[in-house]
Protein backbone atom coordinates (compact mmCIF):
# COMPACT_ATOMS: atom_id res chain seq x y z
CA UNK A 1 0.00 0.00 0.00
CA UNK A 2 1.35 3.42 -0.95
CA UNK A 3 1.93 5.89 1.90
CA UNK A 4 -0.86 8.42 2.32
CA UNK A 5 0.15 12.00 1.56
CA UNK A 6 -0.94 14.82 3.88
CA UNK A 7 -4.40 16.18 3.03
CA UNK A 8 -5.19 13.25 0.73
CA UNK A 9 -8.98 13.27 0.11
CA UNK A 10 -10.87 10.38 1.67
CA UNK A 11 -12.09 9.30 -1.78
CA UNK A 12 -8.50 8.73 -2.92
CA UNK A 13 -7.73 6.75 0.23
CA UNK A 14 -10.79 4.54 -0.24
CA UNK A 15 -10.28 4.44 -4.01
CA UNK A 16 -13.96 4.89 -4.94
CA UNK A 17 -16.75 7.44 -4.81
CA UNK A 18 -20.45 7.64 -5.64
CA UNK A 19 -21.85 9.69 -8.50
CA UNK A 20 -25.38 9.47 -9.92
CA UNK A 21 -25.93 6.34 -7.76
CA UNK A 22 -23.00 4.60 -9.47
CA UNK A 23 -19.60 3.54 -8.11
CA UNK A 24 -16.49 5.10 -9.62
CA UNK A 25 -12.83 4.36 -9.11
CA UNK A 26 -10.86 7.51 -8.34
CA UNK A 27 -7.18 8.16 -7.80
CA UNK A 28 -4.79 11.10 -8.05
CA UNK A 29 -4.98 11.03 -11.85
CA UNK A 30 -8.61 12.20 -11.93
CA UNK A 31 -10.79 14.88 -10.41
CA UNK A 32 -13.13 13.55 -7.74
CA UNK A 33 -16.71 13.74 -9.12
CA UNK A 34 -18.85 16.26 -7.22
CA UNK A 35 -22.61 16.03 -6.52
CA UNK A 36 -23.19 19.35 -8.31
CA UNK A 37 -21.99 17.82 -11.58
CA UNK A 38 -25.04 15.56 -11.45
CA UNK A 39 -27.02 18.64 -12.54
CA UNK A 40 -25.07 18.56 -15.82
CA UNK A 41 -26.05 14.93 -16.38
CA UNK A 42 -29.67 15.69 -15.51
CA UNK A 43 -29.69 18.64 -17.92
CA UNK A 44 -28.44 16.50 -20.81
CA UNK A 45 -31.04 13.83 -20.02
CA UNK A 46 -33.78 16.47 -19.98
CA UNK A 47 -32.72 17.63 -23.45
CA UNK A 48 -32.72 14.05 -24.75
CA UNK A 49 -35.99 13.05 -23.12
CA UNK A 50 -37.67 16.28 -24.14
CA UNK A 51 -37.57 14.94 -27.72
CA UNK A 52 -35.34 17.80 -28.80
CA UNK A 53 -32.49 15.38 -29.49
CA UNK A 54 -33.10 11.67 -29.70
CA UNK A 55 -32.86 8.61 -31.88
CA UNK A 56 -30.34 5.87 -32.69
CA UNK A 57 -28.19 8.29 -34.67
CA UNK A 58 -27.82 10.80 -31.84
CA UNK A 59 -24.23 11.57 -30.80
CA UNK A 60 -22.98 13.01 -27.51
CA UNK A 61 -19.44 14.20 -26.82
CA UNK A 62 -18.10 14.42 -23.27
CA UNK A 63 -15.03 16.68 -23.22
CA UNK A 64 -12.54 16.52 -20.32
CA UNK A 65 -14.08 13.23 -19.21
CA UNK A 66 -11.68 12.57 -16.31
CA UNK A 67 -13.01 9.55 -14.41
CA UNK A 68 -15.70 9.13 -17.07
CA UNK A 69 -18.47 9.93 -14.59
CA UNK A 70 -20.52 12.06 -17.00
CA UNK A 71 -20.24 9.79 -20.04
CA UNK A 72 -20.87 6.62 -18.02
CA UNK A 73 -23.86 8.07 -16.14
CA UNK A 74 -25.40 9.15 -19.45
CA UNK A 75 -24.75 5.77 -21.04
CA UNK A 76 -26.41 3.96 -18.12
CA UNK A 77 -29.50 6.13 -18.61
CA UNK A 78 -29.68 6.08 -22.43
CA UNK A 79 -30.03 3.14 -24.78
CA UNK A 80 -29.69 4.49 -28.29
CA UNK A 81 -27.14 7.31 -28.27
CA UNK A 82 -23.52 7.12 -29.39
CA UNK A 83 -21.30 8.57 -26.65
CA UNK A 84 -17.69 9.62 -27.13
CA UNK A 85 -15.55 10.64 -24.15
CA UNK A 86 -12.24 12.46 -24.52
CA UNK A 87 -9.43 13.63 -22.28
CA UNK A 88 -5.89 14.91 -22.71
CA UNK A 89 -4.58 12.61 -19.96
CA UNK A 90 -3.88 8.97 -20.82
CA UNK A 91 -3.86 8.17 -17.10
CA UNK A 92 -7.32 9.66 -16.68
CA UNK A 93 -8.59 7.71 -19.69
CA UNK A 94 -7.29 4.48 -18.14
CA UNK A 95 -9.35 5.20 -15.04
CA UNK A 96 -12.39 6.08 -17.20
CA UNK A 97 -12.11 2.82 -19.14
CA UNK A 98 -11.97 0.82 -15.90
CA UNK A 99 -15.01 2.71 -14.63
CA UNK A 100 -16.90 1.91 -17.83
CA UNK A 101 -16.12 -1.77 -17.27
CA UNK A 102 -17.03 -1.50 -13.58
CA UNK A 103 -20.46 -0.12 -14.54
CA UNK A 104 -21.13 -2.48 -17.44
CA UNK A 105 -20.88 -0.03 -20.33
CA UNK A 106 -17.34 -0.58 -21.62
CA UNK A 107 -18.55 -1.56 -25.09
CA UNK A 108 -20.84 1.43 -25.46
CA UNK A 109 -18.45 4.38 -25.03
CA UNK A 110 -15.59 5.38 -27.32
CA UNK A 111 -12.68 6.88 -25.39
CA UNK A 112 -10.34 9.22 -27.25
CA UNK A 113 -7.11 10.91 -26.19
CA UNK A 114 -7.59 14.50 -27.32
CA UNK A 115 -6.67 18.03 -26.34
CA UNK A 116 -10.24 19.34 -26.45
CA UNK A 117 -11.34 18.98 -30.11
CA UNK A 118 -7.97 18.24 -31.72
CA UNK A 119 -8.57 14.50 -32.29
CA UNK A 120 -12.38 14.74 -32.55
CA UNK A 121 -14.16 14.15 -35.84
CA UNK A 122 -17.78 14.37 -36.91
CA UNK A 123 -20.67 16.35 -35.50
CA UNK A 124 -22.69 15.93 -32.34
CA UNK A 125 -26.17 16.65 -31.06
CA UNK A 126 -24.86 17.49 -27.59
CA UNK A 127 -21.42 18.49 -26.36
CA UNK A 128 -21.08 18.22 -22.58
CA UNK A 129 -18.07 19.45 -20.64
CA UNK A 130 -16.88 19.98 -17.10
CA UNK A 131 -13.63 21.80 -17.93
CA UNK A 132 -11.06 23.21 -15.50
CA UNK A 133 -12.38 26.54 -14.21
CA UNK A 134 -10.38 27.63 -11.18
CA UNK A 135 -8.61 30.97 -11.75
CA UNK A 136 -4.93 30.91 -10.81
CA UNK A 137 -5.30 33.68 -8.24
CA UNK A 138 -7.83 31.45 -6.44
CA UNK A 139 -5.39 28.60 -5.81
CA UNK A 140 -4.03 30.21 -2.65
CA UNK A 141 -7.49 30.00 -1.10
CA UNK A 142 -8.34 26.43 -2.10
CA UNK A 143 -8.66 23.68 0.46
CA UNK A 144 -5.47 21.65 0.72
CA UNK A 145 -7.42 18.51 -0.21
CA UNK A 146 -8.38 20.08 -3.54
CA UNK A 147 -4.75 20.87 -4.28
CA UNK A 148 -3.99 17.13 -4.15
CA UNK A 149 -6.24 16.66 -7.18
CA UNK A 150 -4.60 16.88 -10.63
CA UNK A 151 -3.76 20.49 -11.48
CA UNK A 152 -4.58 19.82 -15.14
CA UNK A 153 -8.19 19.14 -14.10
CA UNK A 154 -8.75 22.36 -12.16
CA UNK A 155 -6.47 25.08 -13.60
CA UNK A 156 -8.59 27.28 -15.85
CA UNK A 157 -5.93 29.89 -16.58
CA UNK A 158 -5.47 33.39 -15.23
CA UNK A 159 -9.19 34.18 -15.03
CA UNK A 160 -10.54 30.60 -15.04
CA UNK A 161 -12.11 30.96 -18.48
CA UNK A 162 -9.40 29.68 -20.86
CA UNK A 163 -11.19 26.41 -21.59
CA UNK A 164 -14.57 28.08 -22.07
CA UNK A 165 -13.14 30.38 -24.70
CA UNK A 166 -11.63 27.45 -26.60
CA UNK A 167 -14.67 25.20 -26.30
CA UNK A 168 -17.25 27.86 -27.17
CA UNK A 169 -15.37 29.18 -30.19
CA UNK A 170 -14.77 25.68 -31.60
CA UNK A 171 -18.08 24.03 -30.69
CA UNK A 172 -20.05 25.24 -33.76
CA UNK A 173 -17.72 23.20 -36.01
CA UNK A 174 -18.73 20.05 -34.12
CA UNK A 175 -22.43 20.64 -33.45
CA UNK A 176 -25.29 19.61 -35.69
CA UNK A 177 -27.79 22.33 -36.51
CA UNK A 178 -29.89 22.74 -33.36
CA UNK A 179 -27.27 20.97 -31.25
CA UNK A 180 -26.61 21.86 -27.60
CA UNK A 181 -23.53 22.86 -25.63
CA UNK A 182 -23.91 22.03 -21.91
CA UNK A 183 -21.12 23.02 -19.52
CA UNK A 184 -20.45 23.13 -15.80
CA UNK A 185 -19.22 26.52 -14.64
CA UNK A 186 -17.58 27.98 -11.55
CA UNK A 187 -18.98 30.37 -8.97
CA UNK A 188 -19.64 33.84 -10.41
CA UNK A 189 -18.67 32.91 -13.98
CA UNK A 190 -22.11 32.76 -15.63
CA UNK A 191 -22.23 36.35 -16.88
CA UNK A 192 -18.77 36.31 -18.43
CA UNK A 193 -19.34 32.93 -20.10
CA UNK A 194 -22.69 34.13 -21.43
CA UNK A 195 -20.83 37.05 -23.05
CA UNK A 196 -18.39 34.62 -24.69
CA UNK A 197 -21.33 32.60 -26.05
CA UNK A 198 -23.12 35.67 -27.38
CA UNK A 199 -19.97 36.77 -29.21
CA UNK A 200 -20.15 33.67 -31.46
CA UNK A 201 -22.60 34.22 -34.36
CA UNK A 202 -25.19 31.47 -34.50
CA UNK A 203 -24.57 30.28 -30.94
CA UNK A 204 -27.55 31.13 -28.75
CA UNK A 205 -27.45 31.30 -24.94
CA UNK A 206 -30.43 29.42 -23.50
CA UNK A 207 -30.24 29.16 -19.72
CA UNK A 208 -28.23 28.80 -16.53
CA UNK A 209 -29.19 26.16 -13.98
CA UNK A 210 -28.47 26.21 -10.27
CA UNK A 211 -27.08 23.35 -8.23
CA UNK A 212 -28.29 22.08 -4.86
CA UNK A 213 -26.47 24.96 -3.16
CA UNK A 214 -28.39 27.54 -5.27
CA UNK A 215 -25.19 28.41 -7.15
CA UNK A 216 -25.29 28.97 -10.90
CA UNK A 217 -23.63 25.78 -12.06
CA UNK A 218 -24.69 24.71 -15.58
CA UNK A 219 -24.85 26.89 -18.69
CA UNK A 220 -26.66 25.79 -21.86
CA UNK A 221 -26.30 27.14 -25.40
CA UNK A 222 -27.66 26.04 -28.77
CA UNK A 223 -26.12 26.19 -32.23
CA UNK A 224 -28.35 27.47 -35.03
CA UNK A 225 -26.49 27.83 -38.31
Amino acid sequence: MKPIKPYTPLQYIIGTTKFFDLDFEVNENVLIPRPETEVLVQTVLEIIRGSRVQGPGSRILDLCTGSGNIAISLTKSLTNCKIIASDLSDKALSVARRNAERNGVSGRIEFINSDLFKAITGKFDIIAANPPYVARHEFAGLQKEVLVEPRIAIDGGEDGLDFYRSIIRSAPQYLNNGGYLVMEIGYGQAGRIKDIINAVPGLEFLEVKEDQYVIERIIVARWKN
